[in-house]
């Protein structure tokens, strides 16, 4: 599968709260913040469909607003649940920006969260 690179946002402009929801070729995008370093998942939580982009992030997790569920932003592994793991997305910084990799497919259904 074939995906493209999109700039994001400069990495000193990265909100304090340490995430940042955005939109890529259809795709809906968390980019959280933690001590490991910057991550991008979807911003999808796989047991409700709702956008996690309003939950909060702790301990290199972030927490599904509807339900508790939560998920690690590095491996986008469900942890104390039974749900499916998130769809992870390649990040890098280059001179200062951040960028990222989305498939070139549109997403599925599947993919895409219930409320936007």
């Amino acid at each position: 599968m074939s995906e493209t690179w999109h700039d994001l946002i400069p990495e000193n402009e990265f909100p304090e709260e340490g995430k940042l929801a955005t939109k890529l070729s259809g795709w809906y995008v968390l980019v959280g913040k933690t001590d490991e370093g910057l991550f991008a998942v979807n911003d999808r939580c796989t047991h409700q469909a709702a956008l996690l982009s309003g939950g909060r992030i702790r301990r290199g997790a972030v927490m599904c607003p509807l339900h508790g569920a939560r998920f690690e932003l590095e491996t986008g592994r469900c942890i104390g649940g039974a749900y499916k793991d998130l769809r992870t997305f390649p990040l890098r910084v280059t001179d200062g920006m951040i960028e990222v990799a989305v498939p070139d497919t549109a997403p599925g259904i599947e993919e895409l969260p219930v409320s936007t």
